[in-house]
């Protein structure tokens, strides 16, 4: 068995991490740098993992978020929630998490009092700001449209293209990172890719904060028919450098494929993820009129035992009853205040099993069965009528169509560099966008970190403009 084992390594490195018992919090958490490697920290008094978050707030890509669908399409008269606003929220919640967890686990482990362990709140709060980061416009539309321009579209030619000067092409892996384009491993890579104009390791963030953001840690040939995948075939020595750093254990998987053990703090993220997205969906339907007020109440009340009903009900019973959205916001609080306290139960309940790599599932799939029932309901009823809903749908029907377009004319300007209407096309890109690159793979994704960068209202005035259908002021 050991010796097919050994036979079947790529390297070295996967022996040695196939061997590894369990990950442990010393060595996983780590200030190191991407980038920075060697390299003291800073003496101010913010943490490492603190200055993640600050550089995050402060970034580019993350005020573009305002200006990117969540679920429902961007504000008009009332306000719903943006990828911004939804990524500080899963950030305030993600703190909560790791702040609680940290405790609990500092109790269990006084020994690692003089580790990172107590700022795990610090980590997952920074990892929280940045993971919908690549997301493209128009949500997950966005997504598919990228993918299905490349599986099905008109950009299957691609798969078997062949430079006739260097006999360049795309190889299977690189292939299966196009067709299964993934906002998780986009994040990945805008975080760490070398842009030019920009500083090796990219962003230059923590081990542990890259690490946290990565929820499917695997290599896009093992992405199922959800298409889920942590990092790009071109990121992939980067994860691997920091999956060695921080040893995370490597699992076994087929020849040439790659799968990782999920950082722990994954967890935590995604919990703080799952949370805001589900419940304060169910808040923006409620306040657009797609939920009636006493759905919205006995789907929010269902997450409590009948004594707890009781106390909110009297504290609901002084409210101003006027005020209806009043009600809601205290019940969605109550709410996400149960559902934070049963993740932290779960994530140290469950601490052996995550560290050693066999733990499955989510957090929010481990809690208590009164809140995890009235989750799933959340869940069904989302998908019924908030997902499916004639507004959500009609954003993703127009997401769709800007989307393919935009992907389609700037593949064919960046393989066509040398026609008169690609040089017009390519000299509205960024220079930091390596468009021209040689290698055929690194010039598509070129093109979809341009793409994927857009917010909505820039990829829909991009689009309305290619189509003449409006013009600059002149």
């Amino acid at each position: 068995m050991y010796k097919n084992i050994i036979e079947r390594a790529r390297d070295i490195s996967f022996f040695i991490y196939f061997c590894v018992i369990m990950m442990n919090w010393k060595q996983l958490l780590s200030s190191q740098r991407l980038g920075l490697e060697g390299q003291q920290g800073h003496s101010d008094d913010r943490t490492e993992f603190q200055r993640d978050y600050d550089r995050l707030i402060f970034s580019a890509p993350f005020r573009r978020l305002q200006n990117k669908t969540q679920v429902f399409p961007l504000p008009g008269s009332i306000f719903v929630h943006n990828r911004l606003t939804h990524s500080l929220e899963v950030s305030s919640v993600g703190r909560s998490l790791g702040n609680d967890s940290s405790r609990l686990l500092l109790e269990r482990h006084p020994e690692l009092a003089e580790t990172h362990l107590g700022e795990l709140g610090a980590i997952v709060s920074a990892a929280c700001l940045a993971h919908d980061l690549g997301n493209p416009p128009f949500g997950h539309s966005g997504e598919r449209a990228i993918a299905t321009y490349f599986s099905e579209g008109a950009g299957r030619w691609l798969q078997t293209y062949e430079d006739p000067e260097t006999g360049d092409r795309l190889t299977p892996l690189q292939w299966d990172d196009l067709t299964h384009f993934e906002g998780n491993a986009n994040a990945f890579r805008l975080l760490t890719h070398h842009f030019d104009g920009r500083r090796p390791g990219g962003f230059v963030m923590t081990y542990s904060t890259l690490a946290s953001i990565v929820k499917y840690p695997f290599s896009s040939n093992l992405a199922g028919e959800h298409q889920k995948f942590g990092f790009f075939e071109a990121e992939r020595p980067d994860y691997e450098r920091i999956a060695r750093e921080l040893g995370i254990k490597r699992l076994p998987s087929a020849p040439g494929t790659l799968r990782f053990a999920r950082f722990p703090l994954v967890y935590l993220v995604e919990a703080a993820d799952d949370i805001c997205y589900e419940i304060m969906d169910i808040e923006d339907a409620h306040k657009l009129r797609i939920l009636s007020t006493a759905d919205t109440r006995e789907l929010l009340m269902a997450y409590f035992e009948p004594k707890r009903r009781d106390e909110i009900a009297r504290h609901l019973a002084r409210l101003d009853v006027r005020d209806v959205n009043e009600q809601i916001v205290y019940l969605r609080s109550c709410v996400i205040n149960c559902l934070e306290a049963e993740c932290v139960r779960a994530f140290v309940d469950a601490e052996e099993q995550i560290l050693d790599g066999t733990y499955g599932g989510t957090l929010i799939e481990h809690i208590s069965d009164i809140p995890r029932r009235a989750y799933d309901e959340c869940v069904r009823t989302s998908y019924g009528h908030i997902y499916h809903s004639k507004d959500v749908v009609d954003i993703e029907l127009a997401g769709f169509r800007v989307m393919t377009f935009l992907t389609d004319i700037m593949v064919e300007a960046a393989m066509h560099p040398e026609r008169a209407y690609s040089e017009l096309l390519l000299n509205r890109v960024s220079r930091q966008y390596q468009i021209r690159a040689p290698r055929l793979y690194d010039r598509l994704l070129a093109v979809l970190d341009y793409i994927s960068g857009m917010t909505d209202v820039y990829a829909l005035d991009l689009y309305r403009k290619i189509n003449g259908m409006s013009f600059p002021i002149i």
